[in-house]
């Protein structure tokens, strides 16, 4: 039997006829099902003559994807939106449609590495409103004058806390000293934050620093990895240059996002602690192509400079180091519909499937969440992504959210194109 409904799928179906590439590096294979229950995969292979059925014949099914370095606290216009000249309802419009167009771009999960409160993470869970699952550090932790302290120079760094919407949005907080970092850290925690993100150098989108500034010492990072430690988690950090990489690296730091600068000395550093690499194309390629659609000077552009050729690089010295590469868009500003771009331009680098399996086996890892998604094997979730064409064939399908026919998300049918 078929059904036309989503509602009738749940909570035993079987998804037939499409292709299934699983996410773990293996051969596509045809001619099987995937058996759905009670939102989880439960059996892989052929179908029964009387199972209900969702028709995927002649589409292509993939792990859900997941994007490990996403800003939805930054979906609006980011000048205006600092500059308080957007409404708290206008940010809060921008944010949720962020998360509806990354669920309709075929991303069943996300992490949230800029700012956004716990509660944004619990109304998508709770169904209220449309996304993926989202794993959130809450706001950024940041030294003074450093990456993510985006005051104007006149502003006293007094009056940053006043930028922060309560219940919805705070991009940064400011510490100087291993006791402010800590105090910092545990009210992140006490605000519900999954993780905790560091900004370690300067950044392209800053307004008091460098690229090749080094933020935060060692013993300043240390005491955020111990607090984190604490309660499970990890630290991921924001870092171009290899002086602050190492510093985190040799802290405890777990994840760098970015990477721009990575030489072998840093890679094998990571790799011989288990740190991970985030790079992140998407963003540079669009402030090079016009950053004032993010809301951002026209200058911009200038301090993109070498970012993009610097993370292509330092991605091929992570590999060949053994580093755990995983993928990351980055987008910021109110054009964040194309975020499967970022997996396109990683597959003109490794193989298309290489690609994929960086945005879903190794993002799960990475975010800590393999036991329970980025792979289409029994037990897990059904977190899947039905593309309308392969997309080992033409990795364009990637980043282009028309061609995600149906998504799915726990088993629950989140998008089909056919209505």
């Amino acid at each position: 039997m078929s059904s036309d409904h989503w509602s009738d799928y749940w909570p035993d179906y079987w998804i037939v006829g499409a292709r299934i590439i699983d996410g773990t590096g293996r051969d596509p294979v045809d001619g099987s099902a995937i058996h759905v229950v009670d939102g989880r995969i439960a059996h892989l292979g052929p179908a029964p003559a009387d199972a209900r059925t969702l028709d995927a014949g002649g589409l292509s099914i993939t792990p859900g994807l997941i994007d490990a370095h996403v800003h939805i606290g930054q979906s609006s216009d980011i000048g205006p939106s600092l500059r308080r000249e957007l409404s708290p309802a206008e940010i809060a419009a921008d944010m949720f449609t962020t998360c509806g167009t990354a669920l309709d771009a075929g991303f069943t999960t996300v992490r949230d590495v800029g700012g956004i409160d716990a509660g944004v993470a619990r109304v998508v869970a709770s169904g209220k409103v449309r996304g993926p699952r989202i794993l959130q550090c809450g706001p950024i932790q940041c030294q003074t004058g450093g990456h993510g302290h985006l005051a104007a120079d006149w502003e006293p760094t007094a009056d940053w806390h006043d930028h922060a919407i309560p219940g919805l949005r705070a991009l940064s907080l400011l510490s100087d000293g291993p006791s402010e970092v800590r105090k910092n850290v545990r009210e992140t925690f006490r605000r519900g934050a999954d993780f905790i993100k560091m900004c370690v150098t300067g950044g392209v989108v800053s307004t008091h620093d460098k690229l090749t500034d080094a933020q935060f010492s060692v013993e300043e990072i240390a005491v955020a990895v111990e607090e984190a430690a604490a309660r499970g988690t990890y630290v991921t950090v924001h870092a171009h240059n290899n002086a602050g990489i190492r510093n985190a690296v040799r802290a405890g730091a777990k994840c760098v996002e970015h990477g721009s600068e990575i030489d072998e000395e840093t890679a094998t550093l990571m790799a011989g602690h288990g740190v991970a690499l985030v790079p992140t194309l998407s963003v540079v390629k669009a402030l090079l192509e016009d950053a004032t659609e993010a809301g951002l000077p026209a200058g911009t552009k200038e301090r993109v400079g070498p970012v993009l050729d610097g993370q292509i690089s330092a991605l091929r010295i992570a590999q060949a180091a053994g580093v755990k590469v995983g993928v990351g868009s980055d987008l910021i500003g109110p054009h964040q519909r194309l975020r499967g771009r970022e997996i396109t331009l990683r597959s003109e680098i490794e193989t298309p499937m290489e690609a994929l399996v960086a945005a879903t086996r190794v993002n799960a890892e990475i975010l800590r969440l393999d036991h329970e998604t980025g792979t289409i094997e029994v037990g897990k979730l059904a977190d899947l992504t039905v593309w309308s064409s392969d997309p080992l064939a033409d990795p364009e399908v990637f980043g282009d959210p028309s061609q995600a026919a149906f998504v799915i998300k726990g088993g629950e049918v989140v998008k089909d194109t056919r209505r």
